[in-house]
């Protein structure tokens, strides 16, 4: 297929992007690049790779993006709630209406894979997991305007919406900010940290595995099994403290403080994730493998591994 992926140089999208290349789609990145990254110096010499050098909300830009392609991957967003909250005016304009400006423009035979997060559950009572028809309850402008976007995305023909859980794991456009990321990499910087909430719950979900549900949705939408689905993706939920204590495994100097404050992401729920597991598609990758990728990543961004007896 010909595959339009906006946002395609960001933390999940240049995973994407050489994953769909690799399986012999021609793709199509939109994206302005914002942070200066540079994650396809070594696919340029890719015939089926086309770059456009954009922004997501400029009309003129979109619509050539647009142009003769299958399907339609909208990466592009103002990720995390403290993101949001800094730039209100982006959050929206990019988050919102910028999906419902590309649901104008596109073909209805257009294929949209939309991958929503599944923080718009905000919380579930205790030993309780949320399944895709569970009440909504976003907390934060972020989790608002994705679940205002999926709404506008599944009135469309030939769409299905992934419901990632918090993502992890390296990137060519790495993330410290992610929840896994950051607090491994405090372990291999500062050796310890201030903890709150510390038993709230999070579903966790490496950031290969959210590439490969994004293939996976592209050939179920193909062969007309999957459209205006829900889908929640997580590999694992875990406790705020059950991820320190993961982190210690490895990293045996590593130790935090449990704080008797409250976190400003308020967030604690569990996800069911049967319906995508019947579908077939499953996680590959553990967390204990993926503190292990992240120690190594880190190196090379300048952190360290503190010595057991620190």
């Amino acid at each position: 297929m010909k595959v339009l992926v906006t946002g395609g140089g960001g933390f999940l999208g240049s995973v994407l992007v050489p994953l769909l290349l690799d399986a012999g789609h021609r793709v199509t990145v939109l994206d302005n690049f914002l942070y200066g990254q540079t994650p396809f110096l070594d696919r340029c010499g890719d015939a089926n790779l086309e770059i456009i050098r954009d922004d997501v909300r400029h009309t003129w830009g979109l619509q050539r993006a647009l142009a003769d392609q299958d399907a339609i991957v909208p990466l592009a967003a103002i990720v995390g709630a403290p993101a949001c909250s800094r730039d209100e005016t982006a959050a929206r304009t990019v988050n919102l209406d910028a999906i419902r400006q590309l649901m104008r423009f596109r073909s209805k035979d257009q294929f949209v894979v939309y991958p929503n997060s599944n923080s718009g559950y905000g919380f579930c009572p205790e030993g309780q997991s949320a399944h895709e028809d569970s009440p909504l309850r976003p907390l934060s402008l972020y989790a608002k305007l994705k679940v205002a976007a999926e709404a506008d995305v599944l009135r469309g023909e030939h769409t299905v919406s992934l419901r990632f859980a918090t993502l992890y794991g390296a990137s060519p456009r790495m993330r410290r900010d992610l929840l896994v990321n950051d607090f491994t990499w405090r372990a291999v910087t500062d050796g310890w940290l201030l903890l709150y909430e510390s038993v709230a719950r999070r579903p966790i979900l490496h950031v290969q595995d959210a590439a490969q549900a994004i293939l996976w949705a592209l050939e179920g939408l193909s062969e007309s099994r999957l459209a205006h689905r829900v889908y929640n993706v997580a590999a694992e939920t875990v406790t705020k403290r059950e991820l320190c204590h993961a982190i210690h495994r490895q990293v045996p100097a590593f130790h935090w403080v449990e704080g008797v404050g409250h976190d400003p992401d308020r967030r604690d729920y569990g996800v069911d994730t049967s319906r995508i597991l019947a579908e077939g598609w499953k996680p590959e990758r553990t967390l204990e493998e993926g503190i292990g990728e992240l120690l190594k990543a880190y190196v090379v961004l300048g952190g360290r591994r503190p010595h057991a007896n620190a």
